[in-house]
């Protein structure tokens, strides 16, 4: 890849400019001495963001560690990495490659990755107790992200644009540059002497956003507030909703009160939607149209099951059952001794060092109905029959060792080794937000 060129001309005044100090305390309270995770991919927003951000933990007695991914989808990525390692070794400041490992899917290579990126930066975060992962997304990204939501017909919510801010179970993603032009990231990166490197994905007109890019220009305005407020009072008044008419079960599913459908159409939305990202494990809710197709039904008092962003939907004693469907949980995946992982976007997952080698983890899937016979405890009769195929389930060369969401183990040995493996219910996104928002 070609790199940007550094040059000491630019003026000293542009750090200033940035006020990158002013952005951070839009995010306080921090902890005393902040140790700050920052994704950093060697261009020119990233790298500006992790040298602000290392000037600014310094300051305050804190570090950073810079983490690059390597999806793996291009030869010069390891390369790419070993020169932003470098950079970051010349000024003091932590680096980690985090390497993607297996096949790629043929098609929507640009949201895999994105997820795979997302899933190394988070996990890594978790491990390492680390509560604060920066992203440089700027102005011109917010651009272009509120651009192309209008040209898909979104709503409020869409229009508002990348947060600033979003709550994971365990840490904090952070965006301080939100409001920052490209061009000032880039004439800070001249000011310091720090060059950076060119992706030619970034013009490969292929894409989407690259052509949206083109076509707003390189002074795009900056997205208002107004969409931002509006959503934050939304949010409000949606996560009230969900408090009164959803219930969120530890075992990964959700029962509705169908009153929450006959709320004003525009909060029933958003609370379905909110509904299925939670119990799919998903970043994204539906496309609005299919979501409001769903709200019909459900209007209706419909008695037809359904499915939607890999949720089934179905009425059960009176209640909306909405739980995982099955086609469309994550594949089976080997769990060592001592790791811990989320799987399927739903449940994370830790096993104690001592438990046994070679476990497999995935769904109970067309096992469901003899562990349901075997089984003797309450927890298996208390879930609905449609839950249990999409519980994660530990398997060894014989097939099932334990279902821990159920407190089914094969055998004692197992139920002592499987004991030591914590799981819970820890979707991608929560049910509501944290009970704030920044704008």
């Amino acid at each position: 890849m070609p790199l940007g060129q550094g040059a000491a001309s630019a003026p000293q005044a542009t750090a200033t400019a940035l006020d990158f100090a002013a952005h951070m305390a839009a995010f306080a309270p921090f902890e005393p001495h902040p140790h700050l995770a920052v994704a950093v991919s060697g261009g020119s927003d990233s790298m500006a963001l992790t040298l602000l951000a290392h000037e600014w933990a310094t300051a305050r007695g804190g570090r950073v560690t810079a983490l690059t991914v390597d999806h793996g989808l291009r030869p010069e990525a390891a390369a790419e990495a070993t020169q932003v390692a470098s950079w970051c070794a010349g000024r003091g400041i932590a680096h980690l490659t985090l390497t993607r490992r297996g096949a790629a899917p043929p098609r929507g290579i640009q949201a895999f990755a994105r997820a795979a990126r997302y899933a190394l930066l988070e996990k890594w975060c978790c491990e390492h107790f680390v509560l604060h992962l920066l992203l440089a997304h700027q102005r011109e990204d917010q651009a272009e992200t509120v651009t192309m939501r209008a040209a898909r017909g979104s709503g409020v919510d869409g229009l508002a644009g990348m947060a600033s801010i979003v709550e994971r179970d365990a840490m904090r993603l952070l965006r301080p540059l939100l409001g920052v032009p490209r061009a000032a990231l880039r004439a800070y990166l001249l000011a310091c002497g720090q060059s950076w490197i060119e992706d030619p994905s970034n013009r490969n007109p292929a894409f989407t956003r690259v052509r949206i890019r083109a076509a707003l220009g390189p002074s795009p305005l900056r997205p208002g507030h107004a969409f931002a407020t509006a959503r934050a009072a939304r949010e409000n008044e949606v996560a009230q909703h969900l408090g009164r008419f959803v219930a969120l079960d530890p075992a990964g599913f959700a029962m509705i009160d169908p009153r929450a459908f006959a709320a004003p159409k525009t909060v029933a939305i958003k609370a379905i939607g909110a509904a299925l990202m939670t119990v799919s494990g998903g970043e994204f809710p539906p496309r609005t149209e299919r979501i409001e197709r769903l709200h019909r039904a459900l209007l209706a008092d419909s008695a037809q099951d359904r499915t939607l962003g890999g949720c089934l939907i179905l009425r059960r004693r009176g209640k909306v059952l909405v739980c995982r469907e099955p086609a469309a949980v994550a594949a089976p995946c080997p769990i060592a001794p001592g790791e811990a992982l989320r799987w399927d976007g739903r449940f994370w997952i830790a096993l104690d060092p001592a438990a046994a080698e070679g476990l497999m983890l995935g769904a109970l899937g067309t096992d469901a109905p003899m562990v349901a016979r075997e089984q003797r405890k309450t927890a298996a009769l208390r879930l609905p029959a449609a839950v249990l195929a999409s519980l994660p389930t530990l398997r060894d060369s014989k097939g099932v060792v334990a279902v821990p969401s159920l407190g089914y183990f094969k055998s004692c040995r197992d139920e002592a080794e499987a004991a030591a493996c914590r799981i819970e219910f820890r979707p991608v996104r929560s049910l509501t937000g944290a009970g704030f928002t920044i704008v």
